[in-house]
């Protein structure tokens, strides 16, 4: 990237050179013109908080005196910061209009050669700043959706290594429970008929030993694979999966701007919260994704027989790029939905953003 320099250091040069240019330009006018161009001076310093005031403060200097470089400042600053074409075209028009009233005399006739001039001239004075404002908050703006676009990205790739660990996790833990768990178990039952059946209290023991041995290798594999099935995030290794303890720092996590409305009632069962759990987090990663910019409401309300979830996001405020996705999200949590007897719906609102409803029964 590109060295910037400090900003004090470009606020320096600007009001030294516009400085300069009103001193010049104000040594034969009146005290009145010269007010007018020190104003215009000053008003540099307050463009960045203020630009259409300072725009406004220094047309008159280039009425006046000839002064254009405050102008010319101030325009770039509004063009900078606002993206109406129509406000930008009237700044311009009254900027290229400024520009050709002091190169005519009142009364005197100007020739239409140097009138033609005079237009093109300040024409291109008007329109150079504002394009080149355009052009840098357009490059600012890039750049920011750039970054957007590698996070995404990254975040899309680490959930993609998060499903391959998992469906890893659950084929080792097959495997573990179907091969050894039935070796072992037969261990177990030879070794119980071994201490039925021998009468040296010696084998019998060596035999009941290896009985309960076999017994705890069961039960700490029962645990491992109980283990291996739950865990799934790199941040939770070996860990149980999430619950609605969890659900403030996901949403804390998400980088949005979320507002949660209401909770859930007590007595939630496990496989319910971890629906909750997973619905809530894969629409905030869908508005992460798909509407930049926009805030999000997740509201929980419940009646005797349903209980109801509710994720919506107002729209983006930025453009949406488009990011590569296998689109499995929400045929999952319409699987995950379906076998606890509970419906998904999603689709736009009426104001431009997007709302996902999860439908659960209470019992």
């Amino acid at each position: 990237m590109t060295p910037r320099l400090p900003r004090w250091l470009t606020d320096t040069a600007v009001l030294a050179v516009a400085a300069v240019e009103a001193a010049i330009t104000g040594i034969t006018e009146s005290s009145t013109a010269a007010a007018f161009g020190a104003a215009a001076v000053l008003v540099l310093v307050l463009r960045r908080r203020w630009p259409l005031p300072a725009f406004a403060v220094a047309l008159p200097a280039v009425v006046l005196l000839g002064a254009i470089i405050p102008v010319i400042v101030t325009l770039y600053t509004v063009a900078a910061r606002h993206r109406s074409w129509w406000l930008l075209g009237g700044c311009g028009l009254a900027a290229a209009v400024s520009l050709v009233f002091p190169l005519s005399e009142p009364g005197a006739p100007i020739p239409i050669p140097d009138l033609v001039l005079d237009i093109i001239y300040s024409t291109m004075t008007a329109g150079a700043p504002i394009l080149l404002g355009r052009f840098l908050h357009t490059r600012r703006e890039l750049a920011l959706r750039l970054a957007e676009v590698k996070e995404a990205r990254e975040h899309e790739r680490q959930l993609d290594a998060q499903v391959i660990l998992t469906k890893e996790r659950n084929q080792l833990a097959r495997e573990m429970h179907d091969v050894v768990s039935h070796q072992v178990s037969l261990i177990a039952v030879q070794a119980a008929v071994v201490t039925v059946s021998t009468p040296d209290p010696t084998v019998r023991e060596a035999v009941e030993h290896i009985r309960t041995l076999s017994v705890n290798t069961l039960d700490e594999l029962r645990h491992m694979v109980n283990l291996l099935r739950a865990s799934g995030t790199p941040a939770t290794e070996l860990a149980p999966q999430p619950t609605l303890t969890d659900l403030e720092r996901l949403i804390d996590n998400s980088g949005i701007d979320t507002r949660l409305v209401g909770s859930a009632p007590p007595g939630v069962e496990a496989p319910v919260q971890r629906a909750i759990y997973r619905t809530i987090q894969e629409a905030l990663t869908n508005v992460r994704k798909h509407a930049p910019g926009a805030q999000a409401t997740v509201e929980f309300s419940h009646d005797d027989t349903d209980l109801t979830i509710t994720v919506t996001n107002t729209p983006p405020t930025r453009p949406a790029l488009t990011l590569p996705s296998a689109r499995h999200g929400l045929i999952g949590l319409q699987e995950r939905a379906a076998l606890l007897d509970g419906r998904i719906h999603a689709g736009p609102t009426a104001d431009g953003g997007f709302q996902l409803r999860l439908r659960l029964p209470v019992t």
